[in-house]
């Protein structure tokens, strides 16, 4: 049977002129096309959403949205400013590791069908803090969650297993102490 490719496998080599790995957190209202009109400043400016996670908020005519982005440095300030200009964004901000706790859920299929083969991923699961969430006769789900580092790290080391299908949540964030997200 053919190995699945997944995204993780191969990553692009990083290039010195694109930022990566920021992380902005939008207050918008709960309208048709407001995504729409944000993603469309982030094509402008040659911005790639790596990572996309929208919900509604505790107030139903709100939701918040969390984009992991990557692009020209140059650029960033000027995408969250005319994010904020936008009638349905209530407002943008660009979060810090310091400054807020960012986290990512992945749920990850392999293929298990040997004993021993099902002991190294467990060990491997256990040591990431993971959990097993379906243990079938021929595979295993497992849900890894924590920053993108960890997700990324397990993920790698999986690898070396038969991985048939990852999922990731893409990043949710929240502004530490007093601060809004």
């Amino acid at each position: 049977m053919a190995r699945i490719i997944t995204t993780t496998d191969k990553k692009p080599k990083p290039r010195p002129d694109i930022v990566d790995g920021h992380t902005l957190s939008m207050y918008v209202n709960n309208k048709p096309g407001v995504l729409m009109r944000i993603c469309q400043i982030f094509a402008r400016r040659a911005y790639n959403i790596d990572s996309l996670v929208v919900s509604q908020g505790r107030d139903p005519r709100f939701s918040r949205l969390t984009l992991g982005i990557s692009g020209d440095p140059a650029g960033l300030t000027q995408i969250i400013l005319q994010c904020d200009k936008l009638i349905d964004v209530i407002h943008c901000f660009e979060h810090t590791p310091e400054d807020a706790v960012v986290r990512e859920l992945a749920l990850i299929k392999i293929k298990a069908v040997s004993a021993e083969r099902r002991t190294e991923i467990l060990q491997i699961v256990e040591h990431f803090g993971g959990k097993t969430v379906d243990f079938g006769e021929s595979s295993i789900i497992i849900r890894i969650e924590g920053a993108s580092d960890k997700v990324d790290a397990s993920i790698r080391l999986l690898n070396n297993y038969d991985i048939v299908e990852t999922v990731r949540t893409g990043k949710v964030v929240m502004a530490r102490g007093e601060q809004v997200t």
